[in-house]
């Protein structure tokens, strides 16, 4: 896996083959993720206070969010392994795109979700013909419920947090964006974090990278969560293991009490270098309409939280005025229109 060799591969997360546990045979489906765009914003720079940023829209993706890239992978292992059923627990983008990607190839899915998700995901679900349970509960109490039943009845369990498939899909975000940005790696990736399986399969990929010689130095990552959830930040504040605690923001993809993969997002922020901050939900609005107004970016309220804690993170001095950086924004805007309008007034 060479530049070279990589010039002649279509732009999809299939372009590292290599890196992925898929054989070159294997049944895939066919709508392919990745290949997303990553392109710069003077104008958002300037408002977040950092010298240069890049914006890595995953809105591209078949079912318009990051997730995509998980699910192309757990699909492809579910179909190698003859599953019957692939199941999963998610507040909404990690469910369509797993009801997505198994419509695609026939295979039956069934969907927990908690029950303030949001009605544009929920309407996805349907539309692909995935079995939906809306749970009266949390997202924790959601996955939980999930796990048991795919114990249970043999399903194929998509969660990314016992399955090290999905996170294997989640890496390619980190190689895309080592391979785009080459000898200009930015100084920070700032991602949302829920789970914290996304922020963790993204550093991964990042090293990797790194080690195959793609890209001179490795940047820092920024985990981002929401201030009405945010375990993961008093973690790496007072230095100690995870304590599971509250959850409450708009922002649903990371309206997470109990991150499952707390252990591997702490040691990628320690690993790099990096750092976590909480940012309001007024300040991830904030973000939905400048991200909106400034670069014609619509991203869903998760989807910008990466882009508001970057601006936390300057204004408490984590990230200087002439660092650079990198924005994931993992979702589209059409995820949460309430939460759009709300922004925009």
């Amino acid at each position: 896996m060479t530049r070279r060799a990589l010039a002649s591969r279509p732009r999809s997360l299939w372009r590292y083959r290599e890196l992925l546990p898929v054989t070159e045979d294997a049944r895939r489906p066919p709508w392919e993720p990745g290949g997303t765009p990553l392109a710069p914003s003077l104008p958002l720079a300037r408002w977040a206070g950092v010298r240069r940023l890049q914006l890595k829209d995953e809105g591209r993706n078949p079912t318009a969010s990051f997730k995509d890239r998980a699910s192309a992978v757990g699909v492809t292992r579910a179909l190698a392994r003859r599953s019957r059923v692939v199941a999963c627990a998610s507040t909404g983008n990690a469910a369509t795109s797993l009801a997505g990607a198994a419509a695609s190839v026939g295979l039956p899915c069934v969907i927990f979700v908690p029950e303030f998700a949001p009605e544009p995901k929920i309407a996805q679900l349907l539309v692909f013909g995935a079995r939906v349970l809306r749970v009266k509960g949390s997202y924790d109490e959601t996955w939980e419920l999930c796990q048991r039943a795919c114990e249970r009845h043999r399903w194929y369990n998509r969660n990314a947090a016992v399955n090290p498939s999905l996170l294997e899909g989640k890496k390619t975000c980190g190689l895309e964006i080592a391979e785009e940005c080459g000898a200009g790696v930015p100084d920070w990736v700032a991602v949302a974090v829920g789970d914290g399986c996304t922020f963790a399969g993204i550093w991964k990929g990042l090293r990797e990278m790194h080690a195959l010689g793609f890209i001179p130095r490795l940047p820092r990552m920024l985990g981002v969560q929401a201030e009405g959830a945010r375990p993961l930040v008093d973690a790496f504040l007072q230095g100690r293991d995870l304590v599971p605690g509250p959850a409450e923001t708009l922002a649903d993809s990371i309206c997470v009490g109990h991150p499952r993969n707390w252990r591997k997002a702490l040691g990628a922020a320690l690993e790099s270098g990096g750092a976590f901050v909480a940012v309001p939900d007024e300040q991830i609005l904030e973000a939905m309409r400048e991200a909106g107004r400034l670069a014609g970016l619509f991203g869903e309220p998760a989807g910008v939280a990466g882009l508001a804690g970057l601006k936390q993170a300057v204004t408490e001095g984590i990230v200087g005025r002439r660092d650079t950086a990198v924005a994931v924004v993992t979702g589209s805007g059409l995820k949460d229109v309430r939460s759009a309008l709300r922004a925009a007034g």
